[in-house]
């Protein structure tokens, strides 16, 4: 192969490579972390500026070094950047693991190393004899080129498919190779290639050992962090969905958050699907936005009125992985294959926009709004395009957050229904999972009667507790709060604030 052409493809990979670390750590983060605008933004933010710092230190290699230098970097960042993901993930399964400064160390070494690689390419393709003017447009058409098919690959194949350990340990197993290849074109110019060679061949058979054995660690790393037995777990391309159980106790994890306890995630549905049912005109025609687990419809379904049930929710591995395990749909007694259902899986807000359908209740059970692109589906004009969708009479309930942890977000989420033009009711109940937990009950009528009876089977709802509902104490009472518009996006940031004091 021509060395020169050899030099160029380097460009492609080397560029794919940095950006793919990048994007890796910053998404490990957000799942892990949370506030997927803080993470995103700040380890970019420290990724492009370590580069810089590598391009500057290259100033101190001497030109004929150049090209045993860039081979010795592309070993190093196959290995930091290929193990980074899998460091990190063990790091955060050990409690007492420092898993943010493990983070951005990762980020600022690995950058350092890949602001290094392009710099030095450059040089050693300089002294092949290309002109300056064709030197800097070709490594820069390679170098975007690079990074436009990471971008795309990552999220749409890699991501999804192998998971973010696995995804870092194949660009290493990238960068690796690289460094051989180019180290057997060059090998008349590099005097230690015998010595260059044994490290590349160790560093990919040490990579490939690292992804044979990469689900094997991040499970256990995961079981420690989870502490019950994993019996599923999945990277689907929105999330991190895993499983557990313990004796009894069977639990929903996505992104690292708990979703549902099934000791106690009665009180929960219950709490969200009985009162809206009890109270709206008619309750023939139910909308779910979210509540892929399929445990709301349960609920729904206990009613012989319901005509149709309409589930929405984005992630089709979510909603499939609980209509076919015999464990899960055991939990939601198969709501999610019963004839009267209907499951959609689709962005909720787009759906709401394309479709004309009209709906007697209509239940949102989405996730809380810690990023901005969930708290879109908390704001004033979604909660608008959901009444455009309602009956006469028909009632929407949304799930808040707590109460008592997240005031702030709580409070706001009420505010934006009223900003909305419907009229509410908060109510909020204990769950032992997850303590104080809120809901809103909307409509476009004013009345909203307390239920004196449910008329389906229930384990935790009463009349008396359905009254003790709608009573909020002192320490819940009502606060001074913005509703949630798309232009501010206030309610993340009282999300976020709200349970960074919950957490100091």
């Amino acid at each position: 192969m021509n060395a020169h052409r050899t030099l160029i493809i380097s460009v492609f990979i080397v560029a794919s490579c940095g950006l793919a670390y990048e994007l890796i750590m910053a998404a490990l983060a957000s799942y892990l972390l949370g506030d997927s605008i803080l993470q995103f933004s700040s380890i970019i933010g420290l990724y492009l500026f370590a580069m810089g710092i590598g391009a500057h230190l290259t100033r101190y290699i001497k030109d004929e070094d150049a090209l045993a230098r860039f081979i010795e970097i592309e070993l190093l960042v196959g290995i930091v950047g290929g193990l980074s993901a899998l460091a990190l993930f063990v790091a955060f399964g050990l409690a007492a693991a420092p898993f943010r400064s493990l983070l951005y160390a990762f980020v600022l070494i690995t950058g350092i190393i890949v602001g290094m690689e392009i710099p030095l390419v450059m040089r050693v393709l300089h002294r092949e004899q290309a002109t300056f003017a064709d030197l800097v447009a070709r490594v820069l058409t390679f170098d975007y080129l690079g990074a436009l098919a990471v971008s795309l690959l990552f999220p749409l194949v890699l991501a999804p498919r192998l998971g973010m350990a696995r995804s870092a340990l194949l660009f290493g197993l990238l960068n690796a190779a690289v460094a051989l290849l180019t180290a057997r074109i060059f090998r008349a110019q590099l005097p230690h290639y015998p010595a260059l060679r044994r490290r590349a061949l160790l560093v990919l058979a040490a990579l490939t050992a690292a992804f044979v054995y990469a689900d094997r660690i991040t499970f256990h790393a995961e079981q420690s962090y989870f502490g019950d037995p994993i019996v599923y777990e999945r990277h689907t391309p929105y999330q991190r969905l895993v499983i557990t159980r313990w004796k009894d106790d069977t639990r929903l994890y996505l992104n690292g958050n708990l979703q549902f306890s099934s000791r106690d995630e009665a009180r929960y549905h219950e709490a969200l699907v009985l009162p809206a049912m009890q109270m709206a005109a008619r309750a023939e025609r139910v909308l779910i936005l979210g509540g892929g687990d399929g445990l709301a419809a349960r609920e729904v379904l206990k009613y012989p009125q319901v005509q149709s049930l309409t589930l929405v929710d984005l992630d089709a591995e979510m909603t499939q992985t609980f209509a076919t395990s015999a464990t899960l749909t055991a939990l939601n007694g198969g709501a999610l294959t019963h004839p009267k259902t209907r499951v959609i899986n689709a962005d909720a807000a787009q759906w709401l926009e394309e479709s004309s359908e009209r709906f007697d209740v209509i239940l949102i059970d989405l996730p809380d709004p810690s990023n901005f692109s969930l708290g879109k589906l908390y704001s004033v004009p979604m909660y608008r395009q959901v009444a455009r969708h309602l009956t006469d009479g028909g009632l929407i309930v949304v799930q808040s957050t707590s109460p008592y942890f997240a005031p702030n977000a709580y409070w706001s989420v009420v505010a934006t229904l009223e900003a909305a033009g419907l009229h509410t009711a908060p109510y909020h109940v204990y769950v032992p999972s997850f303590g104080e937990w809120g809901f809103v009950l909307a409509g476009k009528g004013a009345a909203f009667p307390v239920p004196e009876r449910f008329d389906v089977p229930t384990r935790y709802l009463t009349a008396a507790t359905a009254a003790e509902m709608f009573r909020f104490p002192p320490d819940m009472a009502r606060r001074d709060v913005e509703p949630n518009y798309l232009n501010t996006q206030i309610l993340v940031h009282y999300f976020e604030e709200d349970w960074r004091d919950v957490q100091r």
